[in-house]
C-alpha cells in the first residue's frame, strides 16, 4: 500500500472536509461548554468565567448524585436484561436458513427507520389504562370468569367482579420497559456480528466429547462471543444512561434520570454553568467505562498471545 505523502493532495482532499466538521461543530461547543463549566451564572442570560469549581461541588450535593445512581442503576438494569434478550435472539437470527436470516435482521432494524419520539408515543398507546396490555388483560380476566362460571365455580367469585387496569405509565416500570424497547437493537447487532464468524467446528467437536447444550453454550459460544457482548454493553449501557427522551415521556416525578436535570439547567432553570458541569461529569463517567473496556480488551489480547 501506498504511503499518504505519495499522495499528499488526495490525502488533505478527504481529511480537511471531516476535520474542519469535526472541529467546528463538535470540539468548538464542546470546549466552549467545558468553559462554562467552570463559571457561575450572572443575571438572567450571563456567564462568568471565574475558573471555579462551584459547579461541580455543587453536582456532588447527595439529591444528584442520588440521581446519578439510580441514572447508573437504570442503565444497568437496561443492559442486563437486553444480554439476556438478545441473546437467544442472535443465535436464533444466526442458525436461521439463509432467506430467513435477512428477514430476520430486517426486523431488528425496522424500528431506525422511525423516529424515536413515534417509537414512544406508540409504546405509550400499548401501556396505557385503556391499551393493548391491559385490553389483553382484560379480554383474558373476562374469559377466564366464563370459564369459571361453565365449571360450576363461578360463584365462589375466585378472580373478583370487575378488572382493574393495570397502572404502567409514569413510573420506573415504564421507562425501563422504554429503555429496554429502545437498546435492544443495539444489543442484538453486535451479538449477532460476533456469532455470525463462530466457527461452528467448536460446537461439533464440543458435541462429539460428551458435552451438552448447556455445557457447549457456557464454555464454546460464551466465550467467542465476548467482543460482541462486550461491545453490546458499551453501546447499550452509554445511551441509556443518558436517555432523556424516554423518562421524559414514560417516567413520573420520581422517575427522571441525569439527562432530565441536564436538561431543566440549560432551559428552565438557564443556569448553563451547571449543566455544563453535569454534563462534564457524565462525559467522565463514560469516558471511564470506555477506558475500562480498552483496559480489559488489552488484557484479554495479551492473554491470548500468551497462551
Amino acid at each position: 500500500m501506498d504511503s499518504w505523502r505519495q499522495h499528499r493532495s488526495a490525502f488533505w482532499a478527504a481529511f480537511t472536509a471531516p476535520t474542519f466538521w469535526l472541529v467546528v461543530f463538535f470540539l468548538i461547543p464542546l470546549s466552549l461548554l467545558w468553559l462554562f463549566s467552570f463559571g457561575e451564572k450572572e443575571g438572567i442570560t450571563g456567564i462568568n468565567i471565574t475558573w471555579t469549581l462551584k459547579q461541580y461541588a455543587r453536582a456532588l450535593d447527595p439529591l444528584y448524585l442520588g440521581i446519578f445512581a439510580k441514572s447508573l442503576w437504570m442503565a444497568f438494569l437496561t443492559t442486563l436484561i437486553c444480554l439476556i434478550i438478545a441473546f437467544p435472539v442472535a443465535i436464533a437470527i444466526v442458525f436461521a436458513p439463509p432467506k430467513a436470516r435477512l428477514w430476520l435482521l430486517l426486523l431488528i432494524i425496522l424500528p431506525f427507520w422511525t423516529n424515536l419520539l413515534i417509537r414512544t408515543y406508540a409504546l405509550i398507546a400499548v401501556l396505557r389504562t385503556r391499551g393493548q396490555v391491559n385490553f389483553g388483560l382484560e379480554w383474558m380476566w373476562e374469559h377466564a370468569n366464563s370459564f369459571l362460571t361453565l365449571v360450576g365455580l363461578g360463584s365462589y367469585n375466585l378472580l373478583g367482579a370487575d378488572f382493574e387496569p393495570l397502572g404502567m405509565l409514569y413510573n420506573n416500570s415504564a421507562v425501563l420497559i422504554g429503555l429496554v424497547y429502545v437498546h435492544l437493537p443495539f444489543m442484538v447487532l453486535p451479538l449477532y456480528a460476533a456469532l455470525d464468524r463462530l466457527d461452528r467446528s467448536y460446537m461439533e467437536a464440543s458435541f462429539d466429547l460428551g458435552a451438552g447444550h448447556i455445557r457447549t453454550f457456557r464454555s464454546i459460544i460464551i466465550p467467542l462471543a465476548l467482543p460482541g457482548i462486550a461491545s453490546g454493553i458499551v453501546i447499550t449501557f452509554i445511551p441509556a444512561m443518558g436517555s432523556y427522551l424516554t423518562p421524559d415521556l414514560l417516567g413520573g416525578t420520581d422517575s427522571q434520570m441525569i439527562a432530565n436535570v441536564i436538561e431543566r439547567q440549560f432551559k428552565s432553570a438557564n443556569d448553563w454553568p451547571f449543566g455544563a458541569a453535569l454534563s462534564f461529569i457524565l462525559m467522565y463517567v463514560t469516558f471511564f467505562g470506555l477506558a475500562l473496556r480498552a483496559v480489559l480488551s488489552k488484557r484479554e489480547k495479551m492473554g491470548g498471545k500468551a497462551a
